[in-house]
């Protein structure tokens, strides 16, 4: 059985002297193992295509106990990543929440967009590395069925735009009265109309919002935390991005 989609290499690894075992986050069969064989060879056609942050189309063949890849055309290989070892960390840090949190096997189209978006704001340097960061984190989360309730106090329903307590265990938010009853973390103005901004907006909107620095600073720190007390996995790209920013 062959599959024909579009994907992008979030994963690879070295199998024997010329083939290669990559993770495809494909738009319609989400995440995807398939094995690249002959990869490493000079001449290989799929050796462009099949390199880490490679986008583009694939022929897959579906055999009884793996998937390989026929074919291989590049569409975009995100090269200025690796111009920058701070940027090039985060984006392995983008594909390994991807390989985590988007479907297997499945329909993967707003997780592939979400980090192509990404990675070509990251590359291009049109956001900031925290910017991006919240974003990929928060919306890969409410995607992946963990989107926090932020309309209102999760105790008594009061509505703000300011003041407000948010609850990384409970993925609520909570007013000045109802937060002595649980444990969160107090949310600077902003940070909480960026944070329904990233859960809520339409795609195309996604990263059209903008807060000071400082602010920018502590929304990534809250969705990182966010992510890490849900899912409760241990990320060592995160830590290898962590070390790089220094």
């Amino acid at each position: 059985m062959k599959l024909s989609t579009d994907g992008l290499i979030i994963r690879e690894q070295q199998t024997g002297e010329d083939d290669r075992l990559v993770t495809i986050l494909t738009r319609d069969y989400g995440v995807l193992r398939a094995f690249v064989r002959g990869a490493k060879r000079i001449k290989s056609k799929s050796q462009s295509a099949t390199q880490l942050f490679a986008y583009g189309k694939f022929s897959i063949y579906r055999g009884k106990d793996a998937y390989s890849i026929d074919e291989a055309q590049p569409i975009e290989i995100f090269f200025d990543l690796r111009n920058d070892i701070e940027a090039l960390s985060l984006a392995q840090y983008f594909c390994e929440l991807a390989g985590e949190l988007a479907p297997v096997e499945d329909d993967a189209d707003e997780y592939l967009k979400l980090v192509l978006n990404a990675l070509h704001m990251l590359s291009k340097n049109k956001r900031s590395h925290a910017q991006l960061k919240a974003i990929v984190e928060l919306r890969m989360m409410s995607l992946s069925g963990y989107m926090p309730d932020l309309v209102a106090c999760g105790d008594c329903s009061e509505f703000s735009d300011g003041g407000m307590f948010f609850s990384p265990v409970e993925g609520q938010i909570f007013c000045g009265e109802c937060v002595k009853d649980h444990t969160c973390i107090a949310l600077p103005n902003g940070v909480l109309s960026a944070m329904r901004h990233i859960c809520y907006v339409e795609n195309a909107k996604l990263f059209s919002f903008t807060l000071p620095e400082e602010s920018m600073s502590f929304l990534a720190d809250v969705t990182e935390k966010f992510l890490l007390t849900q899912t409760a996995k241990k990320l060592k790209t995160l830590d290898f991005y962590k070390m790089m920013k220094g």
